[in-house]
């Protein structure tokens, strides 16, 4: 066999092996990984890159190496999971830096941890002044992790006591111009409901180049074609409109009917109806 096509079929095979391994270790980012799992992916990276170009090794030798960097990695991910102590051993633990906004000198040597380096990473958090934190700690992984002082944190509405819709992430159901079932599913609706939508917007289903439905019902879209403008999602407003209408119409009514009894049906109502839109407003807007 050819030298090129052995390099060729040896690269294809440690490759695929190589990506089962790190399927089976479990996914990371690369700014999450710890030490040992840094190493261990180097290993395993440099045992492929040798073994594959390396023609007089044999290949069983490759298998064998790869599949010892990954026992251990394993064994080690199982252990860590088991034991505190074997995990902190293992994998580090999280190291604390700044505390009731007072700077861990001792600390900070421990981790080789400069005031350059702090600084940098305090500034990387959109952090400018130390003595704007009250707590914050190093990550196994070099990340650092920042707590503001109370009155440097950015104010939120259950601060200033305001109600907010609820909200849960998109679902996208449309990609590429095919629509997808199971996000579809996953919102109690069906490709009956999002041709309907499509053609309330007089938009072809092949034109979309990406579709996603809110947590409330509304389809927005993204199209192949760029010089077509997509109208906004109308649903909240309408109904807001709607209800704002129906408030007015009843006050109408009170005005317009001599009868006592009938007015002060209609003003009750009208009187709910503007409480419902007190309650709703919010989450319509």
């Amino acid at each position: 066999m050819a030298d090129w096509i052995q390099i060729a079929l040896r690269s294809i095979t440690l490759l695929t092996i190589l990506f089962l391994f790190t399927k089976w270790l479990g996914t990371k980012q690369l700014s999450q990984l710890n030490i040992f799992e840094y190493i261990s992916g180097v290993v395993l990276g440099g045992i492929v890159a040798i073994h594959v170009s390396t023609l007089d090794s044999p290949f069983y030798y490759a298998l064998i190496s790869m599949f010892v960097w990954f026992i251990i990695p394993y064994a080690v991910e199982y252990f860590a999971l088991k034991s505190k102590v074997f995990r902190n051993f293992a994998q580090g633990k999280s190291t604390v830096l700044i505390q009731n906004g007072k700077i861990m000198e001792d600390n900070l040597k421990k981790e080789h941890f400069s005031t350059d380096d702090l600084l940098e990473s305090l500034r990387d958090k959109n952090i400018f002044k130390v003595a704007d934190v009250e707590f914050a700690v190093l990550e196994p992984t070099g990340k650092l992790s920042v707590l503001p002082k109370t009155e440097n944190r950015p104010l939120t509405a259950k601060d200033i006591g305001l109600k907010v819709a609820p909200d849960r992430e998109p679902q996208t159901v449309i990609m590429d111009g095919r629509p997808l079932l199971e996000p579809l599913a996953n919102l109690s609706l069906n490709p009956k409901w999002l041709e309907t939508e499509l053609e309330k917007m007089n938009i072809s289903m092949e034109n979309v180049y990406l579709g996603q439905v809110d947590s409330d019902g509304q389809l927005t879209v993204d199209l192949y074609d760029d010089k077509l403008t997509v109208p906004s999602p109308t649903q909240k407003p309408l109904l807001l409109a709607t209800m704002k209408k129906c408030q007015a119409d009843l006050e109408l009514f009170a005005l317009s009917t001599n009868n006592q009894e009938t007015k002060q049906l209609y003003q009750r109502n009208s009187e709910k109806m503007q409480k419902a839109i007190d309650l709703v407003s919010t989450y319509l807007k």
